[in-house]
């Protein structure tokens, strides 16, 4: 099993998929478009960390940034109903720090801002992956009681926040990112700031 590959980076898609070749092999490579970008320029040496799927019908490797990116990509796998474009979907909303953050606070609204997640399927993942993310069950807070979450706004807030956010059309990507570690405020001042923190960025 390929566990990982340092090579030149050759070629890079749309869809993330990047080529690295090593010592003459081109491997063709499933990654997501954060992990693509940060491997840098094309004909840059790069070291990318291998998950290697291997199903009856497939042989696909998976590259990430670091090794937490994988640890999660591969325990996000052994969630029921959680297969490898799922997975590098999750991630590619919420990295592994946010994604652990997001299971501490019960933050089923979170996880629905990834494309194909719906309540009742964040509500089951939630459950399942806190056990394989080593987060403690119970620590969350419950989305509906209003309190503030550890480093940010309440969990209403934040709820009201990505809902407006994508009302005005802004991708799970770019929500994700803005409403991370808002402040304690209320939905008004801290959709001001989240659109700040979006203008910012374009």
């Amino acid at each position: 099993m390929i566990g990982s590959l340092r090579g030149t980076l050759l070629d890079r898609a749309l869809t993330g998929e990047i080529l690295v070749e090593v010592a003459g092999v081109g491997y063709r490579v499933q990654a997501g478009p954060a992990t693509s970008a940060r491997l840098g320029d094309l004909q840059a040496e790069v070291f990318v960390w291998i998950h290697h799927h291997v199903r009856e019908d497939a042989d696909t490797l998976y590259g990430f940034a670091s090794k937490g990116e994988r640890d999660a990509f591969e325990a996000l796998l052994g969630a029921h109903g959680v297969g490898p474009a799922l997975a590098l979907a999750i991630l590619s909303v919420h990295p592994p720090a946010n994604l652990a953050r997001v299971l501490a606070d019960d933050d089923v609204a979170a996880l629905c801002l990834v494309p194909g997640v719906g309540k009742k399927t964040a509500a089951r993942l939630l459950i399942e992956l806190k056990t394989r993310l080593d987060v403690p069950l119970g620590d969350g807070v419950p989305a509906t009681d209003g309190l503030d979450g550890p480093g940010g706004a309440p969990h209403s807030v934040r709820a009201d926040v990505r809902d407006a956010l994508v009302g005005l059309g802004y991708t799970p990507e770019e929500i994700a990112e803005a409403t991370r570690e808002l402040p304690d405020a209320d939905a008004g001042a801290a959709l001001k700031e989240a659109l700040r923190r979006l203008a910012s960025t374009r």
